[in-house]
Order: C-alpha cells, then sequence, then structure tokens
C-alpha cells in the first residue's frame, strides 16, 4: 500500500511500470466515482437516466485524463475524500435531507390531508341526502294531513283544496353536482401544490447540491494552495520530520516544552479552538435535526388525525328523527250558534289528527371512497436517522479530517512540506530564546 500510494502521489512516474501502476489505480477511481455521481444523479436528484448516464460517463473520462495528467489536481481530489468530513460535506448532507423529506415525507402528509378531506366530504354528502330525504317526508306529511281534511270535513264548508305546498328541492342531483366539482377543485388545488412545491425543492436541491460540490472542489483546492504559499498556514504539528529535525540539531527540548501548543497530527488529542468549533458546528446540526423532527412530527400528526377520522366516520350511528303530529280543529261561530239553539255540534268538529312518522339522518357510509390513511415509512425515519448521526459523526471527526488534508497534501508535495517544518522549528527556536 505504501508503494502504490507513492506512485499514486509522485509528480511523474519513473518508469513504464509505475505508469501503468498509476493508469490503473486512476482508472479504478474513475470507475467507482462514476457510479456513485450516476446514483446520486438518478436516485438522490432525479435526473433522468440517460442524462444520468451521460453525464456520469463524460465526469468519469474528464475525471481519468485529469488525474492521469495534473499532479495537484490529484492532491486535490485526494483531499476531497476527508474534505466530506468538514462543514462542506455537512452541507452535501443536509441537502440530502432536505431531497429526502420532499420525495418522502412531504407527499405522505398532503395524503393523509387528502384523507380528512374525503371524510368530509362524504359526512357532507350523506348529510345532505338525509336532509333531502327529511324533505320528502314533510311533503308526505302534507299530502297525508291535507287528505285528512278533505275527508273528514263535509262538502258545504269543505275547502276548494286542503292540501299545503310544501317547496322541495327536486333537482337534488344539482346539489351532487356542485360537491363534486367542489371536491373536485380541493383535489386539484392540493395536486397542484404538491406538484409545486415538489418542483420547487428539486431545482433548488438540485442547484444546492451543485454548488456545495463545486465548494467542495474549492475548499480542497483553497486547502492546497494556502498549504503551498503560506508557510504558517494549519503548521502547529509535531510531525515526525520535525522531531527528526530537532534530534539532529540537538533540540529535541523544543518539542517537550510547547506540548501545550502543538499537537501530533496522528493523535487523538484535540486543541482549544477545535473543540470550541466542533460545539459551535454540534449547536447548528442540533438546530437542522430540530426542525426535521417538527417535519417527521407533522407527519406523524396527519397520519394519527386521518387514522382518527376514517375509523370515527365508520362508527358514526344513524340519528333518529321522530315527527309527530297532533292537529285538532273546530269552527269557532257556528258552534256558537248551535249552542244558543240548543242542537248537538259534534258533528262540525275536525276529527284529530295524530300521527308520528320516523326518519334517520346518516352521516356515513360504505359507498364513500376514502383511501386508507399513510402511515410514515420507517425506512425513511431510519435513513434520515443514519444521516443525522454522520452529521454528528463528521462534526466531531472534522479535525481529524483537517489533518488527513495536511497529510495528504504532505505526501505530494514533500519539498514544501520540509520547508514547512524547517519554518516551523524556526519558530519554536526562537520563542524558547525569547523565554
Amino acid at each position: 500500500m505504501a508503494d502504490l500510494w507513492w506512485i499514486y502521489s509522485k509528480p511523474v512516474p519513473a518508469d513504464g511500470r509505475e505508469l501503468c501502476t498509476l493508469s490503473l489505480q486512476c482508472s479504478c477511481i474513475t470507475v467507482v466515482i462514476g457510479g456513485l455521481f450516476y446514483n446520486w444523479m438518478f436516485a438522490s436528484l432525479e435526473y433522468p437516466w440517460h442524462l444520468s448516464v451521460a453525464t456520469a460517463v463524460s465526469f468519469s473520462l474528464l475525471l481519468l485524463l485529469t488525474l492521469l495528467l495534473v499532479h495537484p489536481a490529484r492532491c486535490v481530489f485526494s483531499m476531497i475524500m476527508p474534505t466530506l468530513g468538514t462543514k462542506q460535506g455537512r452541507k452535501l448532507l443536509f441537502s440530502t435531507c432536505i431531497m429526502i423529506a420532499v420525495v418522502n415525507i412531504t407527499p405522505n402528509i398532503i395524503s393523509n390531508i387528502k384523507t380528512i378531506l374525503q371524510v368530509i366530504k362524504c359526512i357532507c354528502k350523506n348529510s345532505s341526502d338525509s336532509l333531502l330525504n327529511s324533505t320528502a317526508l314533510l311533503d308526505k306529511v302534507s299530502w297525508e294531513f291535507g287528505d285528512a281534511i278533505q275527508d273528514t270535513i263535509r262538502s258545504f264548508y269543505k275547502p276548494m283544496n286542503g292540501h299545503f305546498r310544501f317547496s322541495l328541492v327536486q333537482n337534488s342531483s344539482l346539489i351532487y353536482q356542485k360537491m363534486h366539482l367542489a371536491g373536485e377543485k380541493i383535489s386539484r388545488e392540493f395536486l397542484s401544490v404538491e406538484v409545486l412545491v415538489k418542483d420547487s425543492v428539486q431545482v433548488a436541491n438540485r442547484l444546492a447540491a451543485g454548488f456545495f460540490m463545486l465548494c467542495l472542489c474549492f475548499e480542497s483546492t483553497w486547502y492546497l494552495k494556502n498549504y503551498l504559499t503560506d508557510l504558517r498556514f494549519d503548521n502547529f504539528y509535531i510531525t515526525k520530520k520535525l522531531e527528526r529535525l530537532a534530534v539532529d540539531r540537538g533540540a529535541a527540548h523544543l518539542l517537550v516544552g510547547s506540548s501545550k501548543k502543538l499537537i501530533r497530527p496522528t493523535g487523538l488529542k484535540l486543541s482549544w479552538e477545535e473543540v470550541v468549533l466542533c460545539l459551535v458546528q454540534a449547536m447548528l446540526v442540533t438546530v437542522a435535526l430540530m426542525l426535521m423532527l417538527v417535519v417527521v412530527a407533522v407527519d406523524h400528526f396527519a397520519f394519527s388525525v386521518a387514522d382518527t377520522a376514517v375509523r370515527r366516520a365508520a362508527q358514526f350511528s344513524p340519528v333518529p328523527v321522530t315527527l309527530n303530529i297532533k292537529y285538532k280543529v273546530e269552527i269557532g261561530l257556528v258552534p256558537f250558534l248551535f249552542k244558543v239553539f240548543g242542537s248537538p255540534s259534534e258533528e262540525l268538529l275536525l276529527g284529530d289528527f295524530n300521527r308520528t312518522y320516523h326518519h334517520h339522518l346518516i352521516f356515513s357510509s360504505a359507498r364513500c371512497s376514502i383511501s386508507p390513511p399513510t402511515p410514515p415509512s420507517p425506512s425513511v425515519l431510519l435513513v434520515v436517522g443514519l444521516l443525522f448521526c454522520i452529521l454528528y459523526a463528521s462534526v466531531f471527526l472534522e479535525a481529524y479530517a483537517r489533518r488527513l488534508c495536511r497529510e495528504t497534501a504532505a505526501s505530494f508535495f514533500q519539498g514544501c512540506e520540509e520547508r514547512r517544518v524547517l519554518h516551523l522549528y524556526r519558530k519554536l527556536s526562537r520563542r524558547h530564546r525569547k523565554e
């Protein structure tokens, strides 16, 4: 492995064997990166497969030529891997979490809201049916009551028509049509909102993912540029070259006295600045986690409400309605005259009308088409949880990722590393003489 890395990090291969080894290494790297790039574009960013394939193949060929011919580009590419453990890599993971929430969680919330609206629509439709049937019952009652009047009263003071005129809504299909149109309009509005939100976030996520990838490359390039041009940049490590230089010059005590300010790149010790940076980044990840938990909680709440609405709607029992009509009438002036003349007046009394009618108000029916509520997907929650575990791990591994970037740059540019070690040694010597 050491020999393979030495060949990979050399500016120019020494012979044909090293050239073939370097070509094989770069080819394997480009195949793996091309496959990951295709999967990222097709599965995560949801680009068409033909566009994903064409872009992945073009990117792989360009990457292969760049790695073979440009030595600093190999160094930048090698530093991109540990740079994924820094804030730029976390931005990509945040983008992935947002895309997962938009593609999987948001449609689930909207689907459960649609189920709730379907329950409301079903209740409205059945209750309107019951109300229309109740008007038909009133029409039946009025005609029976009118027939009773016609049959009871004698013909010489019988009214021309004993029936009541009860205005009914005869065109009930118009009501159903309007309710159906209202439901379809609401469904179309929800569908348009869902499509608009999904498309907008998808485009924003694609732009953000491309921007973050460019930032990732820029971060590695910026680190390499500072490493090559600034001897003080990220130069506070006790490396093996620094130890050998101090031992050769008889100044090993310099490293012992400065152990509080210098750290070993292969050790686990973190400086105070690194600890503070980890805490700040952990707070930012926690804020993002809270926002994601709010979205997940809304998903569970929408499912709970939809499930409760469907179960309660199925348990609605018909409400009995009883209509009792008790009516008795007698003529006021004529009975008075009969009393004056002493004649009986029983025949002038209208016979009693006492009937009871029963009706049921129905709020739910098995004929209603209600889609079942969709529970939250455990796999989506698992993926989001794993991504946030990686985010928290990257927060505390960022310092070690930066150290790995430095080791990578040092292996590619050993001459620059020797100058940096000599600069740090002189700085420690001057500080020791002043003290």
